[in-house]
């Protein structure tokens, strides 16, 4: 059996320094883009959506110095316009996405106040849902079809599932040529 001798062994700490180094430097966050229409920056960005054809991410970020709701299409590889939905003086929070990514369900803030916010990508329009709401929200989730939002709620005093119905004349969110089967009982 050979011995290894130093100078061996000072090439094998010297490769795998080499590798170590490598494989931080390209996990380094300076290598991450950062243009208008990159995906990840070096900052925050938490709490993703997607939208159930798959093709849009809603997430929150705290790029350009701000805490805001974005929307990123997948397959164009860039961010969509939502223009009215994030506010300096307010914060977003739990983002959900409808089937096509019309519809955007969130937890934003009304007079200090955690309310959940429908905004509509087509109209470019926001809305609060739950104006006067007792008790504390957290967790909305919006249906496919834009129709139907759940959340938690504390109403009763302690967590529970609220869903709540925007009834049978809102425009829906389906792709096209999809049938639209009513919800039973309507």
């Amino acid at each position: 059996m050979k011995k290894f001798t130093l100078r061996f062994w000072l090439q094998i700490k010297a490769y795998w320094s080499l590798i170590f180094i490598l494989i931080l430097t390209s996990c380094s966050s300076d290598n991450i883009s950062i243009g208008s229409t990159s995906l990840n920056s070096r900052f925050t960005e938490e709490q993703p959506a997607l939208s159930g054809n798959g093709r849009f991410l809603a997430f929150v970020s705290n790029r350009n110095g701000t805490h805001q709701l974005l929307v990123y299409d997948l397959d164009r590889q860039l961010f969509m316009s939502v223009p009215r939905l994030s506010r300096p003086d307010t914060i977003v929070e739990s983002p959900s996405l409808s089937y096509t990514g019309r519809y955007l369900a969130y937890i934003t803030s009304d007079q200090g106040r955690a309310v959940v916010g429908l905004y509509d990508r087509i109209a470019q329009q926001s809305q609060i849902l739950t104006p006067i709401y007792r008790g504390w929200i957290r967790n909305p989730s919006i249906s496919p079809d834009g129709r139907y939002i759940v959340f938690e709620t504390t109403a009763r005093g302690q967590w529970d599932i609220e869903v709540l119905d925007r009834g049978p004349n809102i425009e829906l969110d389906i792709p096209n040529g999809a049938p639209v089967n009513p919800p039973p009982g309507v």
